[in-house]
């Protein structure tokens, strides 16, 4: 059998990682060193709660077959897998999969971490998008991976300044 997902489904899965990467500069704040870097994660971290809010309102803008179910879950259990996706992808929010920040990190080392992380939900939609079909919004998940996009040059200025 063949697990396909609507584009509502992959909304969620934006909304939770955007709320990770969030908590990743928020934490990541909390161990800077100094008052400027405090202020660049803190800045990140409202960056990431922004583009929370940007995928919850393009979800809000989908049609109804975009919503529409693709596959009988009577147990719920593409919803588990869903947020199992958006939390161990290994992407933003985290060091990877399983480490957190040790405080020890420079601001370039965190950029890179976060950039890293950006480029691999890039990949992770594009990957993703081949399980949308056409009717289910398929569409609309590009519109996730520009945004994505977006964020790599922005993190990817960010850390040539530093330089």
């Amino acid at each position: 059998m063949t697990i396909t997902f609507n584009a509502d489904e992959i909304f969620e899965i934006a909304e939770q990682i955007e709320r990770n990467a969030a908590q990743f500069y928020y934490e990541a704040a909390d161990k800077a060193p100094d008052p400027d870097s405090k202020k660049l994660l803190k800045d990140l971290s409202a960056m990431e709660k922004g583009h929370e809010q940007t995928f919850a309102q393009m979800r809000t803008e989908l049609s109804a077959a975009e919503k529409e179910p693709t596959t009988f879950d009577p147990d719920n259990e593409v919803a588990l897998y869903l947020r199992t996706m958006a939390d161990f992808h290994g992407a933003e929010g985290k060091i990877s999969a399983t480490e957190k920040l040790s405080g020890l990190e420079s601001m370039e080392d965190i950029l890179k971490i976060a950039l890293q992380a950006e480029k691999n939900s890039i990949a992770f939609y594009v990957g993703i998008k081949d399980v949308v079909p056409s009717k289910s919004g398929k569409d609309k998940i590009h519109a996730i991976i520009i945004e994505e996009m977006a964020h790599v040059s922005t993190l990817g200025a960010k850390l040539q300044s530093l330089k």
